[in-house]
């Protein structure tokens, strides 16, 4: 190790300076992670009662067995205000989980390792790195030290990948679904709720291309985007919304009958036309054309789509700005029913 600064009490209050930095940004990163910070105040406290402490058992009541407390104990009271706010690793998935034990164990080490090693340690540098305290810090940063290092690699490799599998599902623009990512999750909910009705929405913005072809595609993209947030507010947490390509949307919502879907359609419908979007003039109206199917038991996605497309394609026939939905569900279609 290097002598500098020469002084021994400048030197172990800057190591513990960088000790407790270097703590103190993995804590913050991991409470990043799950949306939660540590108060700037917080980081400035434990800092200075960490360097307070070491400055006063070397130059005032020298003595390293406390200054090994202070900074140990320190360490594993930061590490433990971290996973406390980090509970919910518990539930989440497999790495995450992993995580969290494995920061448990690490927090734990601080407290249990440094009450059963520490007494008797020698001051003497050599003595001191052949001491049970050394080994056994050496030790178990090593063992836990490294598998909790790898954890975290491996939440950072999970959050990649997540990212990338999110990109490849949502549409950049709204942030909705897109149609691989709806193909997807619609599939799944008809094949988990075979047994219980669902409905799906097939909306289109009326007269959509003149709106670009008028005020440019940088206000339609502003459209596009404000609609998507009416249509997934409306819809709920619990509905599968898309934008399919271009002004289209699609919602799925599960355990929905047929009179709700229209209800829910509908509400859609007036939010859409009723909201003022600053950047079009005051008088321009947006509209949306809706069609409305309902799924029987172990239908499939591609003939639900195919009714609501027909639906939808009546609806705008019929002069747009209005809902069109079977009477029947789609295994038995027959009659259109119009708002």
């Amino acid at each position: 190790m290097l002598n500098f600064p020469a002084d021994g009490g400048i030197n172990a209050i800057l190591s513990a300076f960088f000790y407790t930095l270097s703590v103190l940004l993995v804590c913050d990163g991991l409470l990043q992670r799950s949306t939660k910070k540590m108060p700037l105040f917080a980081y400035l406290v434990i800092t200075s009662i960490i360097l307070c402490g070491i400055a006063y058992y070397y130059y005032h009541d020298r003595d390293l067995t406390l200054r090994i407390y202070v900074l140990n104990y320190g360490f594993g009271l930061i590490f433990l205000y971290s996973l406390l706010n980090l509970l919910s690793l518990r539930r989440g998935i497999f790495t995450e989980k992993l995580l969290f034990w494995l920061l448990a164990a690490f927090t734990a080490q601080f407290f249990v390792r440094t009450a059963l090693t520490s007494h008797g340690i020698p001051s003497d540098g050599v003595e001191f790195s052949t001491s049970i305290f050394w080994l056994t810090l050496q030790f178990s940063l090593a063992i836990l030290g490294v598998a909790f290092s790898l954890a975290l690699l491996a939440v950072v490799v999970s959050d990649k990948m997540f990212t990338l599998e999110q990109e490849r599902a949502v549409d950049p623009l709204t942030n909705l679904l897109n149609r691989r990512g709806f193909t997807e999750q619609a599939e799944k909910l008809l094949s988990d709720e075979a047994e219980t009705p669902i409905s799906l929405l097939q909306l289109d913005i009326d007269y959509f291309k003149s709106i670009n072809d008028t005020f440019g595609h940088p206000v339609g993209d502003c459209v596009l985007t404000s609609v998507a947030q009416i249509i997934s507010k409306v819809s709920g947490p619990s509905a599968i919304c898309a934008r399919m390509g271009g002004e289209e949307f699609s919602v799925l919502v599960p355990r929905t009958g047929p009179a709700n879907a229209f209800r829910l359609a509908d509400k859609i419908r007036r939010a859409v036309k009723e909201t003022h979007y600053t950047v079009l003039p005051a008088k321009r109206k947006i509209t949306v054309s809706i069609g409305v199917a309902t799924a029987k038991p172990h239908f499939t996605l591609d003939r639900l789509l195919l009714v609501a497309d027909n639906a939808l394609y009546a609806a705008k026939r019929s002069g747009r700005d209005r809902i069109e939905s079977t009477s029947e569900t789609v295994s038995k279609r027959r009659e259109i029913a119009t708002y």
